[in-house]
């Protein structure tokens, strides 16, 4: 059975992008999943998409045009059924310990995962009963 959360990936990295879709479909069987490059095309997509739908963000950190931390600002800006309705989870290869701080320290994120990640990570994350 297909997870019923809408998933998009905001990632700039084509690999990562590619490799976190096959992920989806082979652990959740989540197929389409939407891509936006960047942190804007990230908010661009969410004020386009306005759904009732849970989201599930996946969310790098280093990204041109506009980051992962810039993202989350903007996404603050947003309206408050759309924050609701999301959850953010930050992959990132950082090994910033100030950055990996700064991301669990949000309100919006529900955790930060190391890439590559693990498929038993989202299957335990989100197949839980």
């Amino acid at each position: 059975m297909p997870y019923r959360s809408q998933f998009v990936i905001i990632e700039d990295n084509l690999i990562d992008q590619f490799v976190t879709k096959k992920l989806l479909k082979k652990g959740l069987d989540i197929n389409p999943v939407c891509i936006a490059n960047n942190g804007k095309e990230g908010i661009d997509w969410l004020i386009k998409n306005q759904t009732t739908n849970p989201l599930i963000i996946l969310l790098d950190i280093q990204m041109p045009i506009m980051n992962g931390f810039e993202f989350l600002e903007e996404f603050d800006k947003l309206p408050e059924d759309v924050k609701a309705r999301t959850e953010i989870f930050v992959l990132s290869s950082t090994l910033d310990t100030d950055e990996i701080k700064k991301v669990k320290a949000n309100k919006y994120v529900s955790d930060f995962w190391n890439k590559p990640f693990r498929l038993e990570i989202l299957t335990n994350t989100f197949l839980q009963v």
